[in-house]
């Protein structure tokens, strides 16, 4: 068997959203993905309307690339996720929300959860 060589540059699958997109590629088994959002960017406004939901509830594993990001589970204080960390949320209900934090562009890989975030 060969070796397997990919890259976002040619996503297997994409899904696009106001002010965001998300990117999977599929390799060794693994499914994961790469989040990019904009400033302003929050889940239950730019992804939940177009999932019918009003709250994420799939499990993640997240590595921060570059930004910051927040989540809140089910009204409960916000986390922030700067570059560099590595975040665990469990799968839902309740669910959580979450949002850019600042002005710049937010990255994270998945490694959990990909397959099922934002499907429509």
């Amino acid at each position: 068997m060969d070796a397997i060589l990919k890259g976002f540059e040619k996503p297997d699958e994409v899904r696009v959203f106001d002010k965001g997109r998300f990117e999977i590629i599929h390799i060794g088994g693994l499914a994961i993905g790469r989040a990019t959002y904009e400033p302003g960017w929050r889940w239950s406004k730019d992804v939940g309307p177009t999932v019918g939901s009003s709250l994420c509830n799939v499990e993640h594993v997240c590595l921060v690339l570059s930004g910051c990001s927040a989540f809140a589970i089910d009204g409960n204080p916000a986390n922030e996720c700067p570059a560099g960390t590595f975040f665990y949320i469990p799968p839902g209900p309740p669910g959580h929300d979450s949002w850019v934090v600042g002005h710049q562009t937010y990255e994270s890989l998945h490694f959990l959860g990909t397959e099922e975030y934002a499907k429509k």
